[in-house]
């Protein structure tokens, strides 16, 4: 006979806001994402991006990025051609229609039209993301002009559209320096975005830093060909630091108009964070309310994940929920889960049910540098046991970093008695067990690959299962 757990409520209460979305400088190592995320950000987006020649900056860095990667480079371990793009996203490739909308951002009404008749093409009735670039004209823009030409057309396509997301841009520096026009409308630009959530590619901001991030070189009368001024004299921070590191393994060489190949590397680096972070959010809006789900089997070597924004239940009113042994299963909600009677969680399944504090559902995986969401929190009840059995210090497990790289600890409050560890991979598949007394315990699992593993801790009659993101 089966043996089986019965899983009681768990209730987690709070109020979640939309994340910000500002990519910057700090969102430009590609080493941050993982494939799942980079293959979550290719089967969510239809791309359609509007540029001229400073804007190919970002696509032509994306075309190198792809070699780059396939080569190890930055100890990138992915698939080959995981960074492919192409318009249509054929062969598994992002799908980003480039110079989908002629001109650039900086002639208006030209773009705003242009957008509205691409938009409006039943042939492009899939496309979910428009982005637009600058070139040089934000510098002549004042306040006004800037609300009139560019902040009040995005927001009432955005009105117009709102299954699609608009990308604002900040406009290409132009060595005017803190004191220059350009800062004031660039940060005008944030300012917005930053009070009405927008999304923001802040390409200013990415082109104002090497990838060491220590030095702002806008505040140095930077230009968009990385020169800048340093006690009167005239030096470039991207060939400085190309010379003083490794071609094909810290950086690549690509083409990038107006300016040097690092700036390009940056600005591809942190287009795919932009992307990842779109696709989260798009995921994010498409969670139902609430979800009941019935009549449901998870069998062995199957995997499913369920979630709701605020109440998911599972089982009730007659029908079954059943997770067979072997089966993986996680149950993911914003505010309650309800695992009612006819729910099952058999003996030698990998179950897991819990209140999301960072926005993780079953289709979103928040990238570390974004925004956290704005979290009340108000009560928290859980009890997961067998028939009969209760207990007043419950078992916890901790794992950090989470995401890690393989090497991680654990750290357990089970007390002087021994704790059992097992670690699955996503389909239910055991891939380590040991035993310890300790309550913190270092592990170092560097062979495996990228992806969701699930951490089961046990001690006497208490199980704990807790997921983790190896990248």
């Amino acid at each position: 006979m089966k043996k089986i757990f019965f899983i009681a409520i768990t209730l987690f209460i709070f109020k979640a806001a939309m994340p910000q979305l500002i990519i910057d400088h700090n969102h430009t190592d590609i080493t941050d994402l993982t494939e799942s995320q980079i293959n979550l950000a290719k089967t969510t987006l239809h791309i359609a991006y509007g540029h001229t020649s400073h804007g190919s900056q970002l696509t032509s860095g994306m075309n190198g990025l792809v070699g780059f990667a396939n080569g190890g480079g930055k100890g990138l371990s992915l698939p080959e051609d995981i960074f492919d793009w192409n318009n249509g996203g054929i062969d598994g490739a992002l799908d980003l229609h480039d110079y989908a909308m002629g001109g650039d951002v900086g002639y208006y009404p030209q773009w705003y039209n242009n957008t509205v008749s691409y938009l409006d093409n039943p042939d492009n009735s899939d496309v979910n993301v428009i982005m637009w670039s600058w070139c040089g004209q934000a510098s002549d823009r004042t306040e006004q002009t800037m609300i009139d030409t560019y902040l009040a057309p995005m927001t009432l396509l955005e009105n117009t559209y709102p299954n699609v997301k608009f990308v604002y841009m900040t406009g290409h520096l132009d060595g005017t320096g803190l004191t220059g026009n350009l800062h004031l409308r660039n940060e005008q630009i944030r300012d917005y975005c930053s009070a009405n959530n927008k999304i923001l590619y802040d390409f200013a901001d990415i082109e104002s830093y090497d990838p060491d991030g220590l030095i702002n070189y806008m505040e140095l009368n930077a230009n968009d060909n990385c020169d800048y001024d340093s006690s009167g004299y005239s030096r470039n921070w991207a060939t400085r630091w190309q010379n003083s590191h490794t071609e094909n393994t810290d950086w690549y060489d690509c083409y990038c108009a107006h300016s040097q190949p690092l700036n390009g590397n940056q600005k591809a680096y942190a287009a795919w964070h932009l992307f990842v972070g779109i696709a989260n959010r798009i995921n994010l809006e498409n969670i139902p309310a609430n979800h009941t789900v019935s009549d449901t089997i998870v069998d062995n070597g199957e995997g499913a994940c369920f979630d709701a924004a605020d109440t998911l239940s599972a089982a009730g009113d007659g029908t079954n929920v059943e997770i067979e042994n072997g089966g993986v299963a996680e149950f993911i909600s914003g505010n309650a889960v309800r695992l009612l009677p006819g729910f099952h969680a058999h003996s030698g399944c990998n179950m897991q049910a819990y209140i999301t504090e960072t926005n993780n559902f079953c289709n979103v995986i928040p990238i570390v540098t974004e925004q956290a969401p704005a979290l009340k929190n108000a009560a928290f009840e859980t009890s997961i046991h067998n028939p009969g059995f209760e207990t007043s210090n419950p078992l916890t497990v901790n794992i950090y970093p989470n995401p890690n790289n393989g090497i991680f600890k654990i750290a357990a409050t089970n007390g002087n008695e021994k704790l059992c560890i097992r670690i699955f991979n996503n389909t239910g598949a055991k891939i380590y067990q040991n035993s310890t007394l300790q309550q913190t315990t270092n592990l170092k699992l560097q062979t495996l690959k990228s992806g969701i593993y699930f951490l089961q801790a046990t001690t006497g009659e208490q199980q704990k299962t807790v997921k983790f993101i190896i990248k």
